[in-house]
């Protein structure tokens, strides 16, 4: 079995002395490759440091909306030829933690869709209470761009429009909370080829784990509950997902 943890923020202090444990235990829990999410200009060094330290490790490169009144996106374009770069984000909209600023959250996601654009790598987006507000800012560009909506927090109508816009579904350690309906309900929907399995580490730790650090291991859970919920195996949701991965990062030799 082979997993891929789409979204990790392995890059964060959390991490800093104890990451090479982490990632064994990752591969332990058959978690063989984690993608590194970039947010500022010093994560994105980070994320490339550490994706340069191990094989199967690899980051984004972006400007994450709640950096965005503290940089710019000027320093990711240099950044983005590099082999382990796969992805631009984590980027999008955050209206949950601030929203004087909202024009300027749509400025700088707008010059990093753009950047996926030149570049053809896809988009890690972040919408915390946006989604339809992110959303408006991609649709001009349907056809032209694509990535996935990580760690997705809205309901099945709106993965559904995500979907037909070219985007993939980020699913994380909330699916498995008891009250976590709308995520539920979008797992056992959605076909699975538009799923991606995340942790968002060190963050939304999945039951059992719930209160502790998050970390690339705990991917599996997020693979057991979407397995229990769409009544699959286990390893029928680790190799779709898995798959579903390689092709929209260009990971692994394939880039179709």
């Amino acid at each position: 079995m082979k997993i891929i943890d789409t979204h990790a923020h392995v890059n964060t202090k959390e991490f800093d002395h104890d990451l090479d444990d982490t990632i064994l235990r990752a591969k332990v829990n058959d978690v063989t490759d984690i993608i590194v999410i970039g947010m500022d200009e010093y994560h994105n060094q980070r994320a490339l440091e550490i994706a340069n330290q191990y094989e199967h490790l690899y980051a984004t490169i972006g400007l994450h909306p709640g950096y965005v009144d503290e940089g710019t996106t000027e320093h990711i374009e240099p950044l983005l030829k590099h082999p382990k770069v796969v992805a631009i984000g984590e980027c999008g909209l955050d209206l949950y933690w601030q929203q004087d600023n909202i024009e300027l959250q749509k400025k700088v996601f707008i010059e990093q869709i753009e950047l996926s654009i030149k570049y053809q790598l896809p988009l890690v987006i972040h919408t915390r209470n946006s989604f339809n507000e992110a959303y408006d800012c991609l649709k001009p560009y349907a056809g032209k761009v694509k990535g996935v909506f990580h760690c997705f927090s809205s309901h099945l109508n709106d993965a559904k429009k995500a979907i037909d816009l070219g985007f993939m579904i980020g699913i994380d350690g909330p699916i498995t909370y008891k009250n976590a309906q709308d995520i539920k309900e979008i797992a056992q929907h959605i076909d699975l080829k538009h799923i991606l399995v995340e942790t968002d580490s060190p963050y939304l730790s999945p039951i059992p784990h719930r209160g502790k650090r998050n970390e690339p291991a705990n991917t599996k859970e997020v693979v057991k509950k979407i397995a229990e919920i769409k009544g699959l195996s286990i390893d029928e949701v680790a190799s779709i997902t898995y798959e579903n991965a390689k092709r929209l990062f260009h990971i692994g030799g394939n880039t179709k």
